[in-house]
């Protein structure tokens, strides 16, 4: 089983709105392999290469966080194949453009590479696979209203 470098579970399951709201987004033990999977082959190596630290806004979210979060149906967030990443020194810009060449020149495998803001703050979605266990290699910008 891999032991992440970078991130922890408990990160990539933290929730603000869901302690707000006092629900329980506790991951399932298949889910938990996912996130790991997740880690290993594309969050750990992308932190290793942007060479700072690169802090996880959102990973798992268990369905009920997703729709209140205004997430989609098809999300692989509740799957725990998916996170929403930062910059911890916030050049979001420069994170996404070198993050878009790493996983391009790397070769590595993913479903979706997403731009994503809500009008105020900017974070990279990457997901491994998609639902139907597809690696799409998507390329998206996605403002949210």
């Amino acid at each position: 089983m891999y032991t992440p470098k970078y991130f922890t579970l408990e990160e990539l399951c933290r929730s603000d709105t869901a302690e707000k709201k006092g629900i329980k987004n506790f991951p399932s033990f298949e889910v938990v392999a996912n996130l790991l999977e997740l880690t290993e082959k594309v969050l750990d190596p992308l932190r290793e290469a942007w060479g700072a630290a690169v802090n996880c806004e959102s990973g798992f979210r268990c369905e009920i966080l997703n729709k209140l979060v205004g997430g989609v149906d098809t999300s692989a967030h509740p799957l725990g194949y998916a996170a929403d990443l930062r910059p911890a020194n916030g050049a979001i810009d420069a994170f996404i453009a070198f993050a878009r060449s790493w996983i391009i020149k790397a070769g590595i495998p993913f479903d979706q590479f997403i731009e994503e803001t809500d009008g105020r703050v900017k974070w990279l979605h990457i997901g491994l696979y998609n639902r139907r266990h597809q690696q799409r290699r998507q390329f998206k910008s996605l403002t949210k209203r």
